[in-house]
């Protein structure tokens, strides 16, 4: 994996950032699937509790109808209206999931029954079809907390065994160059302080040459000595004798 790095100390910044930021994530992304992975347990025994009650409810009303047309006939069980099933859902890491439903069923008709059996069977088939919605959104929240969580592992892999340690490759490179620069620099600047030493950058002044004082000798029979006899000396004081 190449990474677009900007040059420089920019870029060690940029760096740092990014590899804070994915090591966040990845601790983030640990505590969602480790709650992803306890409502998956959770839901797996509830789908299996759900299942088997269907199960059970269907053999009912398969018995209990059978019965009733043994008994008075299938005239006795006519089609019954559709009953209204409302779902309440709910969400956890970002999975959303049917957590209650609810079955509202129409009223039997005023006629009697034409047997004994066809109102048990009426409350039969009505468990069968509530234990069946209700496995139905079991089924459907382990499938979809199960999905969430299938995405969550691959996104902490590739942060964990790709984003990050490329990040860390690009930041000890990165560091590698920028030391080497710097090294460079140094070394090409005490090259230049052997080569060029102060004593020979600059001329030293007359004023530095005499000492600092503006009092120097002057030799005798000089321009500067005047009348002085001869083999005398003379101080000169800019440029007057004394």
């Amino acid at each position: 994996m190449k990474l677009r790095v900007p040059p420089g100390r920019a870029g060690r910044l940029w760096l740092r950032h990014r590899l804070a930021t994915a090591e966040r994530g990845i601790d983030l992304l640990d505590r969602k699937l480790r709650i992803l992975r306890q409502e998956q347990r959770r839901l797996k025994l509830l789908n299996e509790r759900t299942g088997r009650e269907w199960s059970a409810a269907l053999k009912e009303a398969e018995t209990w109808t059978l019965r009733a047309a043994t008994l008075a006939g299938e005239r006795a069980l006519p089609p019954a209206p559709p009953a209204e099933i409302t779902v309440e859902w709910a969400e956890v890491m970002g999975a959303a999931f049917p957590k209650h439903v609810r079955c509202l069923f129409p009223d039997p008709p005023d006629a009697l029954p034409l047997s004994a059996a066809v109102t048990p069977a009426r409350l039969a088939c009505r468990a069968a079809i509530e234990a069946a919605a209700k496995h139905a959104a079991a089924r459907e929240a382990l499938r979809a907390v199960t999905a969430e969580t299938a995405t969550t592992t691959i996104r902490i892999r590739a942060l964990r065994e790709r984003w990050a340690p490329a990040l860390r490759r690009a930041l000890t490179d990165l560091d590698l160059t920028l030391d080497e620069s710097e090294r460079a620099a140094a070394v090409q600047a005490r090259r230049h302080a052997v080569r060029d030493p102060p004593s020979r950058r600059a001329p030293a002044s007359p004023r530095a040459a005499a000492g600092g004082s503006r009092w120097a000798p002057a030799v005798a029979g000089s321009p500067a000595a005047g009348a002085a006899p001869p083999g005398t000396g003379s101080w000169t004081a800019g440029g007057r004798s004394c």
